[in-house]
């Protein structure tokens, strides 16, 4: 069961060329359009030569007991701990073992130092945790490589390792807007990334260029390389959810290093409650507080403006998060009101607000292939605002044609405790 990531990671390492098991089928949820398909047999090995067909998870009971299924294994994140046993009890139900793998079955060792960087929840601020870590390691004069977590939504075969330079390396990978919101910030920095299919392949190829490679955590999911330092984001504006989602707690538990991000924005009383879930649940944690901080290009731009904040997809979708830095932008400099992008959304991006009921008055950046793409640049095109205010890690004017004006929020972490994030580091390391 899974997303296009976690699951074929785990058939990689786990299943595959395994003859104890017949792999029948793999389940896909959380991403649109990625059912449907196979993994191919050219990735899936010689047990396999038709490959694997990919269905979607609502086929799941009848899947089971068409085939006679064994056991489930599920492999994806970014759900609470009850929406885990619910699907635990409809694979029971349905007669099969429901399974998940530890976390030292799944991560491959590495030749060099790894540094996992990891979240509780989506939208934690893993990406600005991760360029601000590559920056102290080329501070060091340390060569650094980032390996990101998987997001293959193409063709799979061409995904198996994908290495990132330049801008031209996200056109000659036909990269989606989720991609692009992943890559395009390391590249902007001057930092290579690794992602794809195949993590073994991937990682073999990084150690030859990097004296410490980083691991770029997606979504809450545990890191697939052992790690040398652990760190773990959590969020003071969702507390308690550090606790209750899956695998985010895991990773609270193997943290070496906590970082409470987004402080500036939050109440006291949720940063006390994170610490006090902190301490309890890994009490031996270096902890770091710190903030996101947001930089607007031509705030004056947006006072008194109609604004329509359009944020990271993931973020606001499964993440569950009301706001980003969009949203935080038009508040900040003085928007006189938040535009409902409802009202105007077409397609499949309508179909995200009816399955997301919760977003209100800001558009997701959905963009999982060059159709979604197009819909949200009709959507954003045919809503009713004075200014286009973009909380996404990437330049969305370079990617579709917007036809009114763009402001960015850039959001960048700032540690405001000692000692901070190049201190540990250099001890741990």
């Amino acid at each position: 069961m899974g997303a296009a990531g976690r699951d074929f990671h785990n058939f990689n390492v786990s299943f595959k060329d395994n003859e104890d098991y017949e792999v029948v089928a793999f389940t896909a949820t959380q991403i649109p359009n990625i059912d449907d398909r196979k993994y191919p047999s050219e990735l899936a090995g010689r047990l396999y030569p038709d490959g694997i067909p990919i269905y979607d998870e609502k086929e799941l009971t009848k899947l089971i007991k068409d085939h006679r299924i064994d056991e489930v294994v599920f492999s994806y994140s970014d759900v609470s701990h009850e929406y885990v046993m619910h699907k635990a009890s409809e694979v029971q139900a349905a007669g099969a073992n429901f399974i998940i793998l530890g976390a030292g079955q799944t991560m491959l060792k590495s030749k060099v130092p790894v540094i996992a960087v990891c979240a509780v929840r989506t939208g934690c601020g893993k990406s600005a945790a991760t360029r601000r870590m590559c920056q102290i390691v080329k501070e060091a004069g340390k060569k650094v490589v980032v390996i990101r977590h998987p997001m293959p939504y193409g063709e799979l075969v061409r995904q198996k390792v994908q290495r990132f330079e330049t801008y031209e390396d996200l056109t000659l990978h036909d990269c989606t807007i989720e991609e692009m919101e992943e890559y395009e910030p390391h590249i902007e920095q001057g930092t290579i990334v690794y992602a794809g299919v195949d993590y073994e392949a991937i990682l073999r190829k990084a150690e030859d260029e990097a004296d410490i490679i980083i691991w770029d955590g997606g979504n809450n999911d545990l890191p697939f390389y052992k790690p040398d330092v652990h760190i773990t984001l959590v969020d003071p504006h969702r507390p308690g959810h550090e606790v209750t989602f899956y695998p985010g707690e895991t990773n609270l538990i193997l943290a070496d290093i906590v970082i409470i991000s987004k402080e500036e924005f939050a109440d006291a009383e949720n940063i006390i409650k994170v610490k006090d879930s902190i301490k309890k649940t890994n009490p031996g944690a270096s902890v770091i507080d710190a903030s996101l901080h947001i930089t607007v290009e031509n705030p004056e731009r947006i006072k008194g403006r109609r604004v329509l904040a359009v944020e990271d997809g993931p973020t606001v979708t499964h993440g569950g998060m009301t706001y980003g830095a969009a949203v935080m932008a038009a508040r900040e400099y003085g928007a006189s009101i938040l535009v409902d992008p409802r009202l105007f959304a077409v397609r499949s991006i309508k179909e995200t607000f009816n399955k997301y009921p919760d977003i209100n008055n800001l558009l997701p950046a959905m963009g999982y292939d060059r159709k979604q793409i197009l819909e949200l640049e009709e959507t954003i095109n045919q809503t009713d605002c004075d200014i286009v205010i973009t909380g996404t890690p990437i330049d969305l004017g370079k990617i579709i044609r917007i036809n009114k004006p763009i402001v960015r929020a850039k959001y960048e972490l700032q540690e405001l405790s000692k000692p901070g994030l190049s201190d540990i580091i250099q001890t741990l390391l």
